[in-house]
């Protein structure tokens, strides 16, 4: 039977797992906020079901439990947060806390992350820029799992961007996509179900097509519109790895396992003030997304996603029995 919880009992169950695993609690909240927030938003791969994994790499020191975030001033517009090996949440919290004022201010700036870890939901992220009134743009970088155009071996990760943009009072764009065709944790997802996975997802260890999501795994991911898809990945990885100092995709450890060290992702977010450059802006976005929505059966990116924010913005939290009884079970 699945368990109801309401979304305080969700988030205090969070967070007692991730400090029974050993993070401090100033580590532990602003990820345990991002796992409800993804459960809220109907992106269940990335809320419970991956609390597992993240008191693994706890346990394992693949992330730090005790991290301690430090930011720099590079310039009035330019920041930047060594993680120090820690969850990416709270130190991109951290350099939000001076990158929202900043772009206020001058228009954009920007923050780079570096020694981090797996980000959770980017959009997440990006839609807390948004809601200050700024065009919020991110990038973060991930283990390899992607092989260039006519290659069979790895060197990008699923790397996404996002961008979100706040219209009418909320906010009302939320691209956020990776260069895969979806997302890897999604394919973990079926390999624990053991349901199969559709043709043109990814690829097996051969290069050759596969339904089998544990020989996925073992492969690599299919691009999002091929080389389209590669370059968007690879524009991402110069972005959030190279830009930031952060490990490459080829460098890091898997976000899905015990073995190595700390993965040292990173992460690049951009804040920009439109009201600094454009004197219409809302006018041009409502026209914009009047125009996607007059059509019929047309949607705008994370339309699904804001809905589900909505309409569940109160509603308690399932988690499956199995997977509940297994959180409880690391809390012991």
């Amino acid at each position: 039977m699945d368990t109801q919880l309401t979304q305080d009992q969700a988030l205090e169950l969070a967070i007692k797992t991730l400090t029974a695993a050993g993070a401090s609690e100033e580590n532990a909240t602003p990820l345990a906020n991002g796992i409800i927030q993804a459960e809220i938003d109907g992106i269940k791969s990335h809320g419970f079901h991956y609390l597992p994994i993240y008191c693994l790499h706890l346990s394992c020191k693949k992330v730090r439990g005790d991290a301690s975030p430090k930011l720099n001033h590079k310039s009035n517009v330019a920041l930047s947060v060594d993680a120090d090996n820690g969850f990416a949440h709270r130190a991109i919290s951290l350099g939000f806390e001076e990158l929202i004022p900043s772009a206020k201010e001058n228009g954009i700036a920007s923050l780079a992350v570096s020694n981090s870890y797996n980000c959770g939901v980017l959009g997440y992220h990006t839609k807390k820029l948004a809601e200050e009134n700024l065009i919020g743009i991110g990038f973060t970088n991930a283990p390899a799992s992607i092989a260039p155009l006519g290659g069979i071996k790895p060197v990008i990760g699923t790397n996404p961007f996002s961008v979100a943009i706040k219209s009418e009072g909320s906010v009302k764009i939320l691209i956020d996509q990776s260069a895969s065709v979806i997302a890897k944790s999604e394919i973990a997802v079926r390999a624990k179900s053991g349901e199969p996975i559709p043709i043109g997802w990814a690829f097996g260890p051969d290069g050759k097509d596969t339904t089998d999501p544990s020989i996925a795994l073992k492969g690599t991911m299919a691009p999002s519109g091929g080389y389209k898809g590669f370059g968007v990945g690879l524009f991402v990885e110069i972005m959030a790895a190279c830009l930031t100092g952060s490990n490459l995709g080829i460098e890091a450890s898997s976000f899905a396992d015990d073995t190595g060290g700390p993965p040292g992702t990173g992460q690049f977010f951009i804040g920009i003030s439109p009201e600094k450059f454009s004197n219409n802006f809302d006018e041009k976005i409502l026209n914009l997304i009047n125009s996607i929505e007059a059509q019929e059966n047309a949607r705008i990116p994370g339309a699904k996603r804001i809905m589900n924010a909505e309409k569940n913005s109160n509603s308690s939290i399932t988690i499956k029995e199995e997977l509940y009884n297994k959180i409880l079970s690391l809390q012991s």
